[in-house]
């Protein structure tokens, strides 16, 4: 079994993508047209995840011209070039599967505010928040 492992461990991917269930991702996949090969960008809201390790698959659904299409993509594909984060969504369950009963703004998730924090600088003792410390120092303010 340790054969089976070894090998698995070299599929994975190194940065799978930071994403959770309910959160709306754009998942931009290779698509082969002949002797063509192109990007193409899937997006929606993330409803599920599933398995682990080099099965682990994750499911995406949007509504298309009034029809809900889903696609289910292997995380570790190498098909799959990337996963980004759109919009993180606020969900209480890890499997959103009602939103296909839903229609229009029902089957919205609702949108995660998170808060900034704020820290204090020990040298000077001064408190700054997350977006001001991730500045460049050497910056003229306005």
């Amino acid at each position: 079994m340790d054969a089976i492992r070894a090998i698995e461990a070299e599929q994975l991917k190194a940065e799978p993508g930071d994403f959770r269930i309910g959160d709306t991702v754009r998942v931009h996949f290779k698509i082969v047209e002949g002797k063509t090969e192109r990007v193409q960008v899937f997006e929606g809201i993330v409803i599920a995840r599933k398995r682990s390790g080099l099965n682990e698959t994750f499911t995406v659904r949007k509504i298309s011209y009034g029809v809900g299409v889903e696609r289910i993509f292997p995380l570790h594909s190498p098909k799959i070039v990337k996963v980004v984060r759109v919009r993180e969504g606020r969900v209480r369950r890890s499997k959103l599967y009602y939103l296909r009963g839903r229609t229009g703004k029902a089957a919205k998730v609702t949108q995660l505010i998170r808060r900034k924090r704020a820290a204090v600088v020990p040298e000077t003792g001064t408190v700054e928040t997350e977006s001001s410390a991730a500045e460049p120092a050497g910056r003229p303010e306005k």
